[in-house]
């Protein structure tokens, strides 16, 4: 298949620019969901898409779809994209090379005249990370029908402001119900998050899905009492016992099929938090994740099995809620398909493999078929100011998109 190749300046322009948006002085971003920074974004990414000729709409939860015009009006569109939101102490590449890489494609092929069949639509989509919002990857859920919307919109930062308030600050509660335009196929570039490919000399990911996860709140509830008056003996401490648990329980099971199996303490609170006295109560989050379902299942029931008992030994009570999860996804085999074809025509070093995190790909995947394409990026490192791929490795992944769509529009109807 002969196709043009990304001009690999322009992108890294277009990625510079980005990263001036937000920036933080230790070479970050932090442009959390619909804050100004946010705004000012999207707008020079409404305008690049719109000098392309791109017709560009929004949805009622700020998500952005510019929509470029195919051969063929009736088929549905191929859609690329991923999302412009960070973490506070984010890189400037996660998200941002999906939906920056999708818009090059799209200034490539207009330059180089190459039509296609179906239309072709770039997505920026609201609140993937999380960082702002809760749940992660909001925007998206709600296109695939996870979410109710006027659920999605109620949702609320640590200020109280909700999701729907916020979009309407910054302008961008569109008319558009999400999810009302079906897709033919949708395909996300990304940085790894990861140092798999790197570590394997690898120039590009064929991911074929991702892997399940679950997120979990803890509340260890103890007896408060005075640090210096007490015994140990007869002293009710949440504390020692979520460390038991966090030591004892949670690492065994995220060592319970190792390679595969992963448990995350990325949350840790003793209340009230006073030097001289022992806490009334632990709170922790738990993040479990597996590529099997089964397995995944298996975790949290050793997690639920393990939990009291530590606590009932200490004297204490556990509560243990389940806030969140993401079922383990498969994507499209003809969508895995283009992508490996398209690094092959390429001549790039490719394997397959497994994303260890979440990403809008898992929601689009229940409407849509879904692939994704991964970068390699330095170390592994990601959610990091330190996050960093080269020119190169931005412009491989985005020749692969470009081709992994137009291999897309020439086999699907």
């Amino acid at each position: 298949m002969s196709a043009p190749r990304v001009d690999t300046e322009l992108l890294w322009a277009s990625l510079m620019h980005s990263a001036s948006i937000g920036a933080t002085k230790q070479g970050g971003l932090c442009r959390l969901a619909l804050s100004d920074t946010d705004r000012q974004i999207r707008d020079w990414f409404a305008a690049a898409c719109a000098s392309l000729g791109g017709d560009v709409t929004v949805d009622r939860i700020g998500t952005q779809y510019a929509r470029f015009a195919g051969t063929v009006p009736s088929l549905p569109p191929i859609a690329m994209g991923s999302h412009l939101d960070t973490q506070p102490t984010g890189g400037r590449f996660d998200g941002v090379l999906g939906v920056l890489g999708a818009l090059e494609v799209m200034r490539t092929l207009r330059a180089a005249g190459v039509p296609t069949r179906h239309d072709v639509m770039v997505i920026n989509w609201t609140n993937e990370e999380g960082a702002r919002f809760a749940p992660a990857m909001v925007a998206s859920g709600v296109f695939a029908g996870v979410f109710p919307l006027e659920t999605a919109l109620s949702f609320t930062d640590a200020d109280g402001i909700s999701i729907g308030d916020a979009v309407r600050a910054i302008g961008y509660d569109g008319p558009i119900m999400p999810g009302a335009v079906g897709l033919a196929a949708y395909f996300e570039l990304h940085i790894e998050q990861g140092p798999v490919l790197e570590q394997a000399k690898c120039d590009i990911g064929v991911v074929t899905g991702v892997q399940g996860m679950r997120w979990f709140d803890a509340t260890v509830t103890g007896q408060p009492c005075h640090a210096g008056t007490t015994p140990m003996a007869m002293r009710h401490d949440p504390l020692q016992a979520a460390a038991a648990m966090v030591r004892d329980d949670v690492a065994r099971i995220g060592e319970s099929d190792p390679g595969r199996s992963l448990a995350t303490i990325g949350r840790f609170q003793a209340l009230p938090g006073a030097r001289n006295t022992v806490p009334a109560e632990v709170r922790f989050s738990v993040d479990l994740r597996h590529p099997d379902g089964a397995a995944l299942d298996a975790m949290e029931r050793a997690l639920r099995a393990s939990l009291p008992p530590r606590a009932a030994l200490h004297g204490c009570a556990l509560g243990l809620d389940r806030i969140w999860e993401s079922p383990s996804v498969s994507f499209a085999p003809a969508c895995v398909t283009a992508v490996r074809a398209a690094a092959a025509s390429l001549g790039l070093r490719h394997r397959d493999i497994v994303s260890g995190a979440g990403h809008d790909a898992v929601y689009v995947a229940r409407v849509a078929p879904t692939a994704m394409i991964f970068t390699p990026c330095l170390n592994g490192v990601s959610h990091h100011p330190a996050e960093s791929i080269t020119p190169a490795q931005a412009a491989c992944g985005a020749d692969v998109l470009l081709r992994a769509v137009l291999e897309y529009d020439a086999m699907a109807v």
